[in-house]
C-alpha cells in the first residue's frame, strides 16, 4: 500500500474465500485498491447509492450466479465499508440500506 492510499475501514463484513470464490476475492481486492488510490469507479464496477448517504457506492463483484456487493463510502481520510452481501435481484434490499445507514451514523458520531 502506498502512503497516498486511503486506508480501508471495515464497519461490517469481510472479503474472504469462501464464501467468495478466489477469482471474486481477487477482483474485489483489485477494485478496492483502485478506490483507495482515489479512482472514481463507475458502472459496471460501481454505482452511486445516494439512498444510503453522500459519497456512498455499491461495488459490484460477479461470482458465477451470485453478484457480491460491497457498500462503501469515500471519506477524505479513508474508504469506509459498511457491508458485504450477496445479491441475486436487481434491487438492493431495504434492510441492507437501513443497516448501512445506521452503521454510518454510528461511525460518524
Amino acid at each position: 500500500m502506498s502512503p497516498n492510499d486511503k486506508p480501508l475501514v471495515w464497519l461490517h463484513g469481510e472479503v474472504k474465500t469462501p464464501p467468495f470464490s478466489q477469482t471474486a476475492r481477487l477482483e474485489a481486492g483489485f477494485l478496492l485498491r483502485r478506490v483507495q488510490r482515489g479512482e472514481r469507479l463507475s458502472m459496471p464496477h460501481s454505482r452511486n447509492m445516494p439512498e444510503i448517504g453522500t459519497r456512498c457506492h455499491e461495488l459490484r463483484i460477479n461470482d458465477g450466479d451470485l453478484i457480491w456487493r460491497i457498500i462503501y463510502r469515500t471519506d477524505k481520510d479513508a474508504i469506509v465499508i459498511a457491508g458485504v452481501f450477496g445479491k441475486k435481484t436487481k434491487k438492493t434490499p431495504h434492510e441492507v440500506i437501513e443497516v448501512c445507514r445506521q452503521r454510518y451514523r454510528t461511525y460518524d458520531s
